[in-house]
């Protein structure tokens, strides 16, 4: 694998509504704890306990902006985070067809004993 997995990084990512979060971000730029909150189904302070665990992975980073802070995400950690995903993906599909050929060798040798 090219990439090493790195368990806080996907175990952040893992939670469906930091995932929303990161897409809002991407989608919308920079963005408050409030402002997440209202396109969120939870309270602006679940969206801040989940802001914190992003940026504590530097998956967002954080930015003074009046009595909040700013969030957006950093692309270079994301990037990290594609780069881990694809080889993941790919030492699974590895694995996978293995598993196909081993599963087809068996179903060969059934069938090449039923005939004798």
């Amino acid at each position: 694998m090219s990439a090493a997995v790195d368990d806080d990084l996907w175990s952040a990512i893992g939670d469906p509504i930091r995932r929303t979060m990161i897409d809002l971000l991407l989608a919308g730029g920079p963005g408050t704890a409030t402002s997440l909150s209202e396109r969120l189904p939870v309270t602006r302070q679940a969206v801040s306990k989940h802001l914190a665990v992003l940026d504590r992975v530097g998956l967002v980073h954080a930015a003074p902006a009046g009595r909040e802070r700013r969030y957006q995400v950093d692309e270079a950690q994301l990037a990290r985070a594609v780069a881990q995903l694809s080889a993941v993906g790919g030492t699974w599909d590895a694995r996978l067809r293995r598993i196909k050929r081993i599963a087809e060798a068996i179903e060969r040798n059934r069938h090449n004993n039923e005939g004798e």
